[in-house]
């Protein structure tokens, strides 16, 4: 399929018009010097820039007519006889790899979410934590003795290796779980916030291939589920207008939980379009 030139240049506006709210900020705060432990951490994590984000991308297998010079000029990117492309020619290079995410994707999507865990990989991150260490430069709402007392109450219960491996050292034996890589689509359930985030990166390592509006989509998803995160998370972030949600007490679990299971719901719908998008991608591969 080849897209006329006013068509694709219209949805390639549209797409940086619904990118901007959350790209905007990042520029500013960049400029400042300055930093923010929610909006910015998508960006810092997932090494995905602001300027990658707002460029739409028309899809494997659908070209783009009329003058498409700018986009001829990206690498992965090709000139066909009807029009400019994504090149075909190199997801032979990268099938490995998004086998291995759809397989994760698809083995998540089988098994039943958990709602247990009510965010204590983020106070596991602190445990014990010397003085001067901390990850974040927050205070902690109940001190470093407060917060160690938090752990040591509960059973840990993380399934992601990527939050785990920033378990402290004192921290990591307590969990019920050893996550590894290896295990990583052994492990993986869809309650996991860490998972639900994940599929804003799963979606990225499709461009420019993927569908630009589920990209968006996932990122939306994780940006919540960051805040989420956040807030549950044993720092004093009111300065920032972040109401905790304290996960030390029963209501804050309820609460946690409450928001644990309306963002599996959305994921679940987003991990199925992604899925659908990998089988689509694969397919030219």
């Amino acid at each position: 399929m080849t897209l006329d030139e006013d068509d694709w240049r219209e949805r390639a506006v549209r797409h940086s018009e619904r990118a901007e709210p959350f790209v905007a900020g990042r520029r500013e705060r960049r400029a400042r010097g300055e930093k923010h432990p929610v909006d910015d951490f998508l960006f810092e994590y997932y090494g995905y820039s602001p300027a990658r984000l707002s460029r739409w991308h028309p899809g494997a297998g659908v070209l783009l007519g009329g003058d498409a010079s700018d986009y001829a000029a990206l690498g992965a990117y090709t000139t066909y006889a009807a029009g400019v492309g994504a090149d075909l020619n190199r997801l032979a290079g990268r099938r490995e790899g998004m086998e291995w995410i759809r397989g994760l994707l698809t083995m998540t999507a089988t098994r039943p979410a958990r709602t247990d865990c009510f965010g204590l990989h983020e106070w596991a991150m602190v445990y014990r934590q010397p003085p001067g260490e901390v990850r974040h430069d927050w205070p902690l709402r109940l001190g470093a003795g407060g917060t160690d007392a938090v752990v040591e109450a509960h059973q840990l219960r993380c399934t992601h290796i990527d939050a785990y491996r920033f378990f402290t050292p004192p921290a990591a034996p307590l969990n019920s779980l050893t996550p590894t890589r290896a295990t990583q689509r052994t492990l993986e359930q869809p309650g996991c916030l860490h998972a639900n985030m994940d599929l804003y990166k799963w979606a990225s390592k499709l461009a420019p291939y993927g569908d630009s509006d589920l990209l968006l989509d996932c990122f939306a998803l994780a940006r919540d589920v960051r805040e989420l995160d956040m807030r549950a998370a044993p720092y004093d972030l009111s300065g920032l207008g972040y109401e905790p949600v304290r996960i030390e007490t029963a209501d804050g679990k309820a609460e946690y939980v409450r928001l644990q299971r309306a963002h599996a719901e959305r994921a679940a719908v987003l991990r199925a379009r992604l899925l659908a998008d990998y089988e689509h991608v694969l397919s030219f591969g």
